[in-house]
């Protein structure tokens, strides 16, 4: 018997391209959360450097009164100073408000 192979038939085609949107159903909200959780750390590591330069900045001169924010990307970041109740001794703290994808972070170290 002679098969007449001109391409694809309609019921195959069909079934790969419902195998490639159950593909992309799987990893979209797994691309998303990746997506989600590299902003947060782009978001902490500035955070963390804007403490670093703080810190830095209060060795040269007495910042231990001074509360500000920065703009950054479009997040604002407030820093200010802090007294621990544990320590007995000011604190820089960054914080960074929540958004709609983005939890709320908050970053404190002491002065050494």
């Amino acid at each position: 018997m002679l098969w007449k192979n001109d391409g694809f038939f309609l019921l195959e085609l069909l079934l790969s391209l419902s195998a490639w949107f159950m593909i992309g159903m799987f990893f979209m909200p797994l691309l998303m959360e990746l997506s989600h959780q590299s902003q947060q750390l782009v978001r902490d590591k500035k955070a963390v450097q804007f403490i670093f330069e703080e810190l830095q900045a209060n060795l040269t001169e007495d910042r231990t009164n001074s509360n500000y924010s920065i703009f950054h990307n479009g997040t604002e970041y407030k820093i200010y100073w802090n007294q621990s109740s544990d320590i007995g001794q000011k604190e820089v703290c960054v914080k960074v408000d929540e958004t709609a994808f983005l939890q709320r972070t908050e970053i404190c170290k002491v002065p050494e």
